[in-house]
């Protein structure tokens, strides 16, 4: 069935006017001029045909036709502000899925979750492992955190890192490079191969060789001692990118946890 067409801004100023019964005080309520209040009183009338306010001596005084509805105004608005808490309360809602290459999940996004959940109980995350674009609607997702040179059609944020980093043990181990999909350089010149640029992490830190992953995988592992920095980082145009569609990206617990995880 086809909706009747509603005058919503005309019928909030009706409700506004009908409880002051003065144009000037429902426009203090409205943020608007008295003005621009009986401007849209007059396109409500001219819209519904009927008169809803007269003039008398004792001052604005509500028709009969417009008495008539007031009730159903006024029990809709409350109706909308039931929907829009409703559709709100998800906001409310500490509970966030999360996509994300496994090796960097593994790496740096589950202790920084660990941390999080430890300074707020109430914090929820789902996390599901994703190398490749993903479908936000059909994973129910709030956020993805990519490998790629920007957000792309997406809306993002940066995770500073100092590009890549060549790590091994630090006894020395063997220099073998260390190669994985993606990794810089010929692919050909890598007698040791695993599966992702985590795996080269650990592989580095066995002594099996060396391996030039991103620095923010590294990170940790350097910190610990598992492994040390070989030589300077080098800098990438690619890096990792949080990343959403604007809809979630607007979402208050999205953008708190976008700042939690680039603090």
């Amino acid at each position: 069935m086809k909706r009747t067409h509603l005058p919503l801004n005309g019928l909030r100023v009706l409700d506004a006017a009908a409880r002051h019964l003065s144009f000037t005080r429902a426009a203090d309520e409205l943020a608007v001029t008295p003005a621009a209040v009986g401007q849209q009183v007059r396109a409500l009338e001219d819209t519904l045909g009927v008169v809803l306010f007269r003039r008398t001596a004792r001052g604005l005084e509500l028709t009969a036709e417009g008495e008539a509805g007031l009730a159903a105004l006024r029990g809709g608005f409350l109706q909308f502000e039931e929907a829009v808490r409703a559709m709100q309360a998800g906001q409310s809602s500490k509970a966030l899925t999360i996509a994300a290459p496994r090796d960097l999940t593994a790496k740096w996004l589950l202790p920084r979750l660990a941390q999080i959940a430890a300074a707020d109980g109430e914090m929820r995350f789902a996390v599901m492992a994703s190398d490749e674009a993903v479908d936000f609607t059909e994973a129910n997702l709030d956020l993805a955190l990519r490998w790629g040179e920007g957000p792309g059609n997406l809306e993002g944020e940066a995770l500073e890192s100092d590009g890549f980093v060549t790590v091994g043990r630090p006894s020395g181990g063997a220099a073998l490079r260390i190669g994985w999909p993606g990794c810089p350089g010929d692919d050909a010149a890598t007698p040791i191969a695993v599966a992702d640029a985590g795996l080269a992490i650990d592989a580095a830190a066995a002594g099996l060789g060396r391996a030039e992953v991103p620095e923010l995988l590294a990170r940790g592992d350097i910190a610990a001692g598992h492994v040390e920095v070989i030589g300077e980082p080098t800098a990438s145009r690619l890096g990792y990118w949080i990343v959403a569609p604007l809809p979630q990206w607007r979402q208050r617990k999205v953008q708190a946890l976008v700042d939690a995880l680039t603090a």
